[in-house]
């Protein structure tokens, strides 16, 4: 008898997030950063496992916004903890509640969503340290569960899974059981563009950048033609991207292809150019032209 369940993760930036749905999925459906705030629009992975299918959102990191972006990060946040079965909120191993923390505590007070507090980066810790960081977010707000794990190395996943079975509900699946994300291929791929701006570049400027792809298809013999076009907010900004005789530009452009034909199993034909759009994070007009809500 099928069943799913549908389940926000969140979290302060760069807390892994990404890499957690990453490794929930079994597939690179999310982009990773060291850098916080990478991800800027909510994504779905979705994993089957025997007649449970489950459905995670994946949210930018709850953070004080700063522009118009940064509003429609946070807004996103709170409303995907609202009308789910379980809500995953995702710790750092430190024995501290953060503001991040307490902000998005209160707001699932509201929602009275159950909610499990998951201590990641268990691999970064000694053992004993864990049981402070337990009793004192066990403290705060009455969690579900509580459980430490590693979205790096996966230790800990299984269990995961055994506690969110609880929470799933008889019914039809969402997606079809081989389904890993409900992105599709071109925002993906957008999305491993961006990453790879965010890997090279320091600073502010990669969060300044957005990438729209303007041509996205497919040749008789199976290659992907890709045109995409770098937006960035300073004409200082776009000469650091390109950077000198275009090398830095075309770095960006190898790695980013590399993993798109890994991502697409095919081979990829990937041209880029690079444009100014002053303060487009404040422009609600072009933040809607970039897909987001503004």
């Amino acid at each position: 008898m099928t069943k799913s369940a549908m389940i926000t993760l969140c979290g302060r930036p760069n807390v892994g997030k990404s890499t957690l749905a990453n490794t929930l999925a079994g597939e690179k459906i999310a982009i990773v950063s060291d850098k916080p705030q990478t991800t800027r629009n909510r994504i779905c992975a979705i994993t089957t496992r025997g007649e449970t299918q489950y459905v995670f959102l994946d949210t930018p990191g709850f953070h004080k916004p700063r522009n118009r972006l940064g509003d429609y990060m946070v807004n996103l946040v709170k409303e995907s903890v609202a009308d789910v079965d379980c809500v995953l909120l995702l710790v750092e191993p430190v024995a501290a509640v953060g503001p991040q923390e307490e902000a998005i505590l209160e707001r699932l007070r509201q929602t009275r969503v159950p909610t499990l507090l998951l201590i990641n980066k268990i691999d970064t810790v000694e053992k004993p340290r864990l049981l402070e960081v337990m009793a004192l977010y066990a403290a705060a707000f009455d969690f579900a569960a509580i459980l430490p794990l590693s979205a790096k190395t996966g230790e800990g996943v299984d269990e995961l899974f055994a506690e969110l079975e609880k929470y799933a509900e008889q019914g039809p699946h969402l997606f079809p059981e081989d389904a890993v994300t409900d992105q599709p291929e071109r925002q993906i791929c957008a999305e491993l563009l961006r990453e790879k701006l965010l890997l090279c570049l320091d600073k502010e400027v990669p969060h300044g950048a957005a990438v729209e792809l303007t041509r996205f298809s497919e040749r008789d013999s199976g290659v992907i033609d890709v045109e995409a076009t770098i937006f960035c907010e300073k004409e200082s900004h776009k000469g650091i991207i390109i950077g000198k005789k275009g090398a830095m530009l075309k770095k960006i452009g190898e790695l980013a292809r590399a993993d798109m034909e890994t991502f697409m199993g095919t081979k990829v034909y990937l041209q880029t150019w690079v444009k100014v759009k002053e303060n487009w994070r404040d422009s609600v007009s072009q933040l809607r032209n970039l897909g987001f809500g503004g």
